[in-house]
């Protein structure tokens, strides 16, 4: 699954959340990714990116300007998945008569 790190743009900006090198990370190193491998399902700074090159040459990978086939992350995921009202529970039904998505206590209180 996708690495994330915190970080912040200059001083007094919003922070945003970023993907992460997985080697870097590995060894505790906090790197933005560059780029993506769809074979390996791992992310690579512009260093490891030159490894992994000198290894899988045939891998496709993607760089920060194909980010839309880089894999949502978790925390984005999570983020969408989650009820509004019940912050507890993950969408997982959806009402007809409503047009809306809901975890089960709406549609037990709110979608019968």
């Amino acid at each position: 699954m996708a690495l994330f790190s915190q970080s912040t743009v200059g001083k007094g900006s919003d922070s945003f959340t970023d993907f992460c090198c997985s080697p870097c990370q590995e060894h505790k190193i906090d790197q933005w990714a560059e780029f993506y491998c769809d074979n390996c399902l791992k992310f690579y700074c512009a260093k490891c990116i030159n490894l992994h090159g000198q290894l899988f040459g045939k891998h496709v990978t993607y760089g920060r300007g194909d980010t839309s086939k880089w894999p949502v992350s978790k925390e984005v995921e999570d983020f969408i998945q989650k009820c509004d009202l019940h912050e507890d529970k993950r969408l997982e039904m959806f009402c007809n008569d409503h047009n809306q998505l809901c975890c089960t206590n709406c549609a037990f209180l709110n979608h019968r």
